[in-house]
């Protein structure tokens, strides 16, 4: 049996769906100003997504993109999430080898309304 969707329901989610479009496209734009090289946006595998793969010297960072109305985007991530992303960019490492031996972190991008994204280095590491 199908669940309908509410009009008001369906509303607020196509308005989240375009706040994280909009987001994602800031904080490509603020790693581009930091020198980084977008290597890919929105990477979806089996396992999970990577919002966005930068590359910067021989260092790829995979990016959660979080947009929150305060400072809680942080704790939006959960560990479950970080495994998905975790698997996701063994993916993006397998699927592209020229960027064997490069190092690679996880990091955090925080979009808040009227605020200039806030990015989090390395804020999470891989279990090995």
């Amino acid at each position: 049996m199908a669940l309908s969707v509410g009009k008001k329901e369906y509303r607020a989610r196509y308005q989240a769906w375009q706040f994280g479009l909009i987001a994602e496209g800031l904080a490509a734009l603020m790693l581009r100003l930091k020198g980084y090289r977008i290597l890919a946006r929105r990477f979806r595998t089996p396992s999970g997504e990577i919002d966005l793969a930068a590359g910067r010297d021989r260092t790829v960072a995979f990016l959660e993109v979080k947009a929150r109305s305060n400072f809680t985007a942080a704790a939006a991530v959960t560990a479950t999430q970080h495994r998905r992303i975790e698997r996701a960019a063994e993916l993006f490492l397998a699927q592209y080898p020229k960027f064997h031996g490069f190092d690679y972190h996880f990091d955090l991008v925080a979009v808040m309304p009227w605020r200039l994204p806030r990015h989090l280095p390395d804020a999470w590491r891989q279990d090995m």
